[in-house]
């Protein structure tokens, strides 16, 4: 059974610049089931299109970035998701160059 792709939105803490765009973009795309990434920098909002049962993944490979789902992490481990988030934003400047 083949499964049509869909477009679903996630909403995101701690995109900064187009770094961290870049950084979110490159790792999600590798990602079996995503086709197509969008992110809104002045938002925080990632747009996915592929396959929706990929969801769960993708909230976890953005979370690993330190770029966790709004409202997902408080305190110390929102603290250290910030740290995570600046060496992705990091990383994607210097493959923006």
């Amino acid at each position: 059974m083949r499964v049509l792709p869909m477009s679903y939105q996630i909403l995101v803490d701690n995109i900064k610049c187009g770094g961290c765009a870049n950084s979110i973009r490159k790792q999600l795309t590798q990602l079996d089931g995503v086709s197509h990434v969008e992110v809104i920098i002045d938002s925080g909002t990632v747009n996915i299109t592929g396959d929706a049962g990929q969801r769960e993944q993708v909230i976890k490979t953005l979370r690993k970035l330190g770029y966790p789902e709004t409202g997902s992490v408080q305190g110390l481990e929102a603290a250290g998701a910030k740290a995570k988030s600046y060496i992705a934003c990091a990383a994607g400047r210097l493959t923006s160059c």
